[in-house]
């Protein structure tokens, strides 16, 4: 299969590192146009330098901006008022006792995860519904699948993003657009493989064997022997942004190791 998303403009959010970056060097590598974003002015510069080397047939930019705020927003769509394809993968993380959040925390989560998402949906789809043409991906977690206690706000977060991401493909029927969210367990990013380095190092055993004992702990449902990696994420995104996936819409697609048990 033969992927080519030349012509095309791709913006991918919170992708200056881990897996936001793996789908943003992948689109490129596709042929696609990217947008990149980060918080800092800094970090963003050094990306789009890094991947302006790596590509240097397509256009790579660089926009800074907090995606959680409504008027970076603002000024993030009128830098980039078009796109193609849009991978929501914004997003932050964290644990905490349900009884310990305080409304502060679950609209930071909320801001962040959810209302990036539809805000940039809801600036680029009537542009996409208007050329019949156009990708939304969301970034969501088997968290949002299987509900973790101790991480209960990231979890109903992501949870709200499969259901935009449908709501978005029953909002586009009859047209050529499509709406798609995956589902990512845990990645080997950048943090996870340093964790995991320093595990290999203080038991004094091998990076695959360190993972086989975090998956065996703690995702005792993995199938698979080792984790995924960023890489490997981004080739499903690829994919659902191609004109290969133009039959896949509405969908929760899957790379989390086989660890969801559920059929559906």
């Amino acid at each position: 299969m033969n992927i080519d998303l030349s012509g095309r403009k791709a913006i991918v959010t919170g992708s200056t590192s881990g897996i936001g970056l793996a789908i943003a060097k992948g689109l490129a590598g596709a042929g696609a146009d990217v947008v990149v974003n980060g918080r800092r002015q800094d970090v963003t510069d050094d990306v789009v330098a890094q991947l302006s080397a790596l590509y240097p047939d397509v256009t790579i930019e660089g926009i800074a901006a907090d995606l959680a705020r409504k008027e970076d927003v603002d000024r993030f769509t009128q830098l980039a008022p078009t796109a193609d394809i849009l991978v929501n993968n914004l997003g932050i993380w964290g644990e905490a006792d349900f009884f310990d959040l305080s409304d502060e925390e679950w609209l930071r989560f909320f801001e962040t995860n959810v209302m990036s998402g539809i805000r940039l949906a809801r600036h680029y789809m009537p542009g996409m519904l208007e050329r019949n043409s156009g990708r939304l991906i969301f970034i969501s977690s088997e968290s949002g699948v299987t509900t973790r206690g101790e991480r209960l706000h990231y979890s109903v977060t992501k949870t709200a993003i499969l259901a935009v991401a449908r709501g978005l493909a029953e909002r586009a029927r009859g047209t050529a657009v499509t709406s798609n969210s995956i589902v990512v367990g845990t990645t080997l990013t950048e943090q996870i493989a340093g964790m995991i380095e320093q595990m290999a190092e203080a038991q004094n055993v091998s990076f695959d064997d360190a993972q086989r004992m975090v998956i065996k702990e703690h995702r005792p449902t993995h199938l698979l022997p080792l984790l995924a990696t960023t890489n490997e994420v981004a080739n499903m995104v690829v994919y659902v942004a191609s004109p290969q996936a133009s039959a896949t819409t509405g969908a929760a697609l899957r790379v989390d190791g086989g660890g969801i048990t559920t059929i559906l």
